[in-house]
């Protein structure tokens, strides 16, 4: 097989989103994404299929030539693993023993570390040589702390939440009048609401939990989690989920639903982006005819460096400059400075002027651009708006006619701004289109890429990895 050198750097790879027309095949992980690699100068390479979820083939393995006729032995051998990568349990049977669990005695209840799951009384003798702990009533409603954090930064990184932001976003979905939230990969949001029910101390929201940790079918109700990859628009338990999702979006009467997705930092932003576009399709054809042409409000939260992208795929998002953190991240803490800060941000499509940032926290409004930011970022009036992406106050450079960060200078050779040990003579954007070689766009704005695309694939040509878009 011709194996695909991550380490080339004349091509980039490109996801190339099913058109409803052939059917991906399966890994482990639901049906998998077709990329295809772009030569420099246009040229298209072999497309392949490989894993939605992981960019690692040794977390998942998965690789397929678009064009490969693949035989009936391979089909069964590909169909028996992805079986056996399925769940021990099924979720009917997981909610069954977190029933019973939930009448067992305070000292009967036990939960395994090692094999990370709920034990009932019958199961205990056989988890004797492994590490299990008592757990009570209160651990049992916030599962992501009893759960040990999946940490794969190719595949399933799972970095929670702190309190501080899960409650910050609760608190403004409450105050915006949100009282149904769709939680994709969100854990400890979904946590926090039903926490917040519990209180009975005000309005009650209701959640669903759409997450690739099938873990989480311990600690929920069917109607409450759906194992699901965000990747591929995926339920892994079939059509019963499906229905359960439709039934969550239909909005009843004063009912008004937003969805907030925190998705894996390196995913793709492609799949992510048009799996969000799905979801707010089938929210939309759920709605009154009053409602057609409105999108499903949202919050996607991604780092800032990001935003390119975001916006390419789903103009009407807008980045806040709320800054997220996570209580398992060596670096995205709340409190640091400069270039310390968290990078990660909320991307919406509700006003940024009705989204209230916390001002003890540092956000100020800026009455000129109508939205809340850092007290950094300073409004520029030749720029006419607060550009600040990462927290630190930018300044304004005449020459480029717009704000930079504040560790660059104006490069005379180069015509641009920089890093003050930039490699001199390497203008931006020198090397022009990946298409075309054209010094006036990049590749995705080309003018010619649909026309090239239409081109047969060439069959001897080398594939790539797929870490990049």
């Amino acid at each position: 097989m011709d194996v695909p050198d991550a380490n080339d750097d004349s091509f980039g790879i490109e996801v190339i989103l099913p058109d409803g027309g052939k059917t991906a095949p399966c890994c482990p992980h639901g049906p998998t994404l077709l990329f295809e690699k772009v030569s420099k100068g246009g040229e298209k390479g072999r497309r392949f299929y490989a894993c939605s979820a992981c960019r690692d083939r040794k977390d998942c393995h998965f690789f397929q030539w678009e064009d490969d006729k693949v035989s009936e032995a391979r089909l069964l051998a590909r169909e028996a693993e992805n079986q056996s990568k399925r769940p021990p349990l099924t979720q009917q049977e997981r909610i069954k023993r977190f029933k019973r669990l939930g009448s067992l005695r305070l000292d009967e209840k036990k939960f395994c570390q090692d094999c990370q799951m709920l034990l009932l009384p019958a199961e205990h003798e056989a988890h004797s040589s492994h590490r299990s702990v008592g757990v009570s009533s209160a651990q049992l409603r916030r599962p992501s702390v009893l759960l040990r954090p999946l940490l794969n930064k190719k595949s399933n990184a799972q970095y929670l939440f702190t309190d501080r932001s899960a409650q910050f976003l609760l608190d403004s979905l409450a105050a915006l009048g949100y009282n149904k939230v769709l939680c994709v990969g969100t854990p400890r949001l979904q946590e926090l609401i039903t926490l917040r029910n519990l209180e009975g101390k005000h309005e009650p929201m209701k959640s669903l939990l759409l997450d690739i940790d099938f873990r989480y079918a311990q600690f929920y109700s069917q109607d409450e989690f759906c194992h699901y990859n965000m990747f591929n628009h995926h339920f892994f338990d079939g059509k019963a989920s499906s229905a359960v999702l439709q039934a969550f979006l239909t909005e009843s009467e004063g009912g008004k639903l937003l969805m907030v997705a925190d998705p894996p930092f390196g995913g793709l932003v492609k799949p992510l982006a048009n799996t969000f576009s799905l979801l707010s399709q089938t929210w939309r054809e759920l709605q009154s005819s009053d409602g057609s042409g409105a999108d499903m409000p949202m919050m996607w939260i991604f780092p800032y460096f990001f935003e390119p992208r975001i916006l390419e795929c789903l103009p009407s998002l807008t980045m806040l400059d709320y800054q997220v953190d996570y209580d398992n991240h060596p670096l995205y803490k709340h409190g640091k400075t400069g270039r310390k800060q968290s990078p990660v941000r909320i991307f919406t499509n509700i006003s940024p002027k009705d989204i209230v940032l916390p001002k003890d926290e540092g956000y100020r409004f800026c009455s000129v651009c109508q939205r809340f930011v850092l007290s950094l970022n300073k409004h520029c009036a030749k720029c006419n708006v607060c550009p600040s992406k990462d927290g630190r106050e930018w300044k304004h450079c005449s020459t480029c006619e717009k704000c930079v960060k504040p560790s660059w200078r104006h490069c005379a050779p180069c015509g641009r701004c920089a890093l003050p040990d930039h490699p001199c003579g390497l203008s931006e954007g020198t090397e022009g289109c990946f298409n075309c070689g054209s010094l006036k766009h990049k590749r995705k704005a080309c003018p010619v890429q649909d026309s090239q695309r239409t081109r047969s694939n060439r069959p001897n040509a080398k594939s790539g990895s797929k870490n990049s878009e």
